[in-house]
């Protein structure tokens, strides 16, 4: 007996219906990349895994997809390392390559390959999948497509208000409600400067970007557990719970940062940031919250995490400033910034949101009835025509009961059905009927241009223009 089939888990398959969807959202995220002056890139789906080491911090490293080297895998690794099963060291010496984590460390190996071909400030956009070995769970998948755009090589703090417009836009033509969560990492950092812990910074941020997930008593049990004392801990507790409206924060922060440089500077961006969003009249609510850490250890400046309102979810979109990220590949002094937008999340808060629009779910405009082999001859070089006039058409292959094929088009969204049998080929013309209100018209065939106009009635729609 053949063994039923299946997919590894943390994947999916998408139905052509899930995928007409999936792709309407990366065509919305992708007309207002290109609105903003952004240009496409693609990089391979396996980097060498020493491109991918050590940019994503301990928790990241973890959760690389590693490929096994090609042959004999094995002939290059010694005894020793097997028999004591040290597996770091072995899966070193077995992979060479593994699959991208992210899209933006491929991107900034990219610019230095190809630093010479390149106008700066670089504008990329780029849609292609990620893998991460992480544990699925509702909203988290081993492989995902993220959507990047950044801009490297400019330190302007106008290009994280160009991303957040970006963000603003996207999700006002999804219409999906979102707050964007804001923070800096100078900020962070100065936070484990004045508890008196700068060493720890990492264990820090990686800590506490967990509280919405676990809450804050966990954050602080890992914390001790990453050699955090308590009165450090103790200091920690003020800074997390800092209330009021963004000004509000800002003062506050102002003052416990007052001795602080990197502290100030810190301040000194988010505050700048905030008054030109708030001049520029966003639509989304831009929020200053001092518990977002972004746990990717490449950020040194502004971060972002956007959260859709309405459904719980997760994150749907991230990012923020690396000022050297180039640098780990011998491109010093080449600042950049961006975000991710999270697809397939997207798709999740749509779909429970239920707020496609209809039009999506129609992939064709006309369906020609099959009468029989003279009728569906006559039928292939109408549709031909309305091909040639953008229209999609399809003619259905096989000459069964209308009912069976109007079920066809009830159930492909179809909204019109074209009839053609005897009568209408001997007059030359075509019965148009819609599928939504039942009503029918008929048009000559020699002026195929109403079919581009048709309103018979408000229920109707315009299928095009000439």
């Amino acid at each position: 007996m053949a063994q039923k089939p299946s997919i590894p888990k943390g994947t999916r398959d998408f139905t052509p219906d899930e995928t007409v969807k999936r792709n309407y959202i990366f065509d919305t995220i992708t007309d207002v990349f290109r609105l903003y002056g952004y240009m496409p890139i693609e990089t391979p789906a396996m980097e060498n895994l020493n491109t991918l080491l050590g940019k994503y911090g301990e928790e990241g490293d973890k959760l690389l997809f590693r490929i096994l080297n090609s042959g004999d895998f094995l002939s290059n690794t010694d005894a020793q390392t097997l028999s004591n099963r040290d597996l770091n060291q072995i899966s070193r010496q077995i992979c060479e390559k593994g699959l991208r984590y992210d899209l933006t460390v491929p991107f900034a190996r990219f610019v230095v390959q190809h630093q010479n071909e390149l106008t700066f400030p670089f504008k990329r956009y780029q849609i292609q999948p990620v893998w991460r070995a992480d544990r699925p769970q509702k909203g988290r998948y081993r492989e995902f497509f993220q959507c990047d755009v950044d801009v490297i090589g400019s330190d302007s703090l106008l290009n994280e208000v160009e991303l957040l417009q970006i963000i603003d836009e996207v999700f006002r033509r999804l219409n999906i409600n979102v707050v964007i969560k804001l923070n800096n990492r100078k900020v962070l950092a100065a936070i484990a400067e004045i508890i008196g812990e700068s060493d720890k910074i990492v264990d820090i941020t990686i800590a506490i970007d967990k509280i919405e997930k676990i809450g804050l008593q966990k954050v602080n049990e890992e914390l001790k557990e990453r050699g955090l004392d308590n009165n450090a801990i103790e200091k920690l507790q003020p800074i997390f719970t800092i209330s009021g409206n963004n000004e509000d924060k800002l003062n506050q922060l102002t003052e416990i940062f007052k001795n602080s440089s990197i502290g100030t500077k810190g301040i000194e961006e988010l505050s700048t940031i905030i008054s030109v969003v708030n001049d520029l009249e966003m639509n989304t609510k831009v929020e200053l919250d001092l518990t977002l850490a972004r746990g990717l250890s490449y950020y040194t400046g502004a971060i972002f995490e956007v959260k859709a309102i309405d459904t719980e979810i997760g994150s749907i979109t991230g990012g923020g400033r690396y000022d050297d990220l180039t640098g780990i590949f011998g491109l010093n002094q080449m600042s950049g910034v961006g975000i991710s937008f999270g697809a397939d999340r997207i798709f999740d808060v749509m779909t429970a949101l239920n707020i496609f629009p209809e039009k999506v779910n129609s992939t064709t405009d006309f369906l020609f009835v099959n009468f029989g082999k003279n009728e569906a001859l006559h039928c292939l070089k109408l549709a031909k025509i309305l091909r040639n006039r953008g229209l999609k058409t399809e003619v259905y292959p096989d000459s069964d009961k209308i009912k069976k094929q109007m079920s066809y088009a009830d159930k492909k969204n179809i909204p019109f059905v074209a009839i053609v049998g005897e009568e209408e080929m001997k007059n030359n013309i075509v019965t148009i009927k819609n599928m939504k209100t039942g009503e029918q018209i008929s048009v000559v065939t020699e002026d195929f241009r109403l079919l581009e106009r048709i309103v018979v009635s408000s229920e109707w729609c315009v299928v095009g223009s000439e």
